[in-house]
């Protein structure tokens, strides 16, 4: 539940997206106490939430930045994010992207196929430039998660597939300008099953292996992000188990002398520090369910729409007995849904509706389809909570 005065939240209109900073804070240096034991880099990865105050929090952390386009890049620069701590992944970076990340000289590129590495050699050049490199190997690792956030199986668009890197290798003895310093893995995201991370780990411990044989000393590990959070019942884990998640690759990644290791985390860092509060506009009565029409639709918050995705919805105004309701958007959309047969105390037109967990890959994906205007965010300090 919030730890705000229903008054004073009812002063603000909807839809509105509520963050608490303090957990935010507290979900930060639990992330950061956990991996300073074994000296991890921790990079945020912006895709998740790019909002200032949030980037600000990342920033002050020490934590790096993760970005998937050269906006983001930009953004993590402007932000006060060190060149030097920033990567550059994804799998369609454009020239002008690329040139922008080569003037920034920032500390690394994930490069994800032969022709990027090609192209990424040629714009160095032109510059004069000598681009670090971690390659991005598809490890095959199924992420047992949605297929939409699976990320490192062949069939994936993303990465570097196993059987060419010998051809990879080749090719980058014939590019100058390229210094390949690491390697690269991600293999899904939304992971609450660890030991996926174990299976990964030992494909790690494989690649490393043949590339040691192959005489290539690699001074970084980038295992990529995923961990989970949980969506069903958030009060119960509003942190997630950093402990296990950075102890797991202790334990099982073989690392070689000298070598650093690199995460990308998004959605464990700052989901749960993210609700989303909209008011019911009507009830209406159907032949087999209730609706609750609310004044937020997927253009705030569109995974369930686009993953199926479940985020816990709560009745912030009425303490009357449950009814059922499917809980829906304003959008002409018939996949504007928020949750189906969804209990909740008897709702009415004018509740406020907490969509819970919704911190990450919700105001950064919402768009103005059907010409809606951007909902305002609400940030709650120390004396709020």
């Amino acid at each position: 539940m919030l730890n705000i005065d229903l008054a004073e939240l009812q002063q603000h209109s909807t839809p509105l997206y509520v963050y608490n900073l303090p957990l935010l804070r507290q979900t930060l240096d639990a992330a950061q106490q956990e991996a300073r034991k074994y000296n991890y880099h921790v990079h945020y990865a912006l895709k998740a939430n790019a909002n200032a105050p949030i980037l600000e929090a990342m920033r002050t952390y020490g934590f790096g930045a993760d970005c998937v386009s050269g906006n983001e890049v930009k953004t993590a620069i402007a932000s006060g994010f060190a060149p030097s701590d920033v990567v550059f992944a994804g799998v369609g970076k454009s020239d002008a992207e690329i040139n922008y990340a080569l003037d920034q000289d920032i500390f690394c590129f994930n490069c994800e196929s032969k022709q990027e590495l090609e192209v990424l050699n040629e714009l160095a050049a032109l510059k004069g430039k000598t681009a670090r490199v971690a390659l991005r190997i598809n490890p095959n690792v199924n992420a047992n998660t949605h297929k939409y956030i699976t990320t490192g199986l062949e069939e994936n668009k993303f990465g570097i597939n196993a059987w060419e890197l010998e051809s990879v290798l080749e090719l980058l003895a014939q590019l100058p300008n390229i210094d390949l310093i690491g390697i690269h893995f991600h293999i899904g995201s939304q992971i609450t099953d660890l030991s996926v991370f174990k299976n990964l780990c030992t494909r790690v411990n494989e690649f490393q292996q043949w590339f040691a044989a192959h005489k290539i000393t690699l001074q970084h590990i980038n295992v990529g992000g995923g961990l989970g959070v949980d969506y069903y019942q958030p009060e119960q884990q509003l942190i997630p188990d950093f402990a296990s998640y950075f102890n797991l690759f202790h334990q099982f990644l073989e690392l070689r002398s000298g070598q650093q290791v690199h995460f990308e985390l998004g959605r464990a860092l700052v989901a749960q520090c993210g609700t989303l509060v909209s008011k019911v506009l009507y009830i209406k009565k159907g032949m087999t369910t209730n609706f609750a029409i609310l004044d937020a639709g997927m253009t705030e918050l569109i995974r369930p729409a686009l993953y199926q995705s479940y985020h816990k919805i709560e009745n912030l105004s009425s303490q009357l007995p449950e009814e059922r309701y499917d809980v829906v958007g304003p959008i002409c959309e018939s996949s504007d849904c928020f949750g189906k047969a969804v209990i909740l105390p008897e709702t009415s037109r004018g509740d406020l509706i907490a969509i819970r967990t919704a911190g990450a890959y919700g105001e950064v994906m919402a768009s103005n389809y059907n010409l809606r205007e951007k909902a305002q965010a609400l940030y709650l300090q120390d004396q709020q909570v």
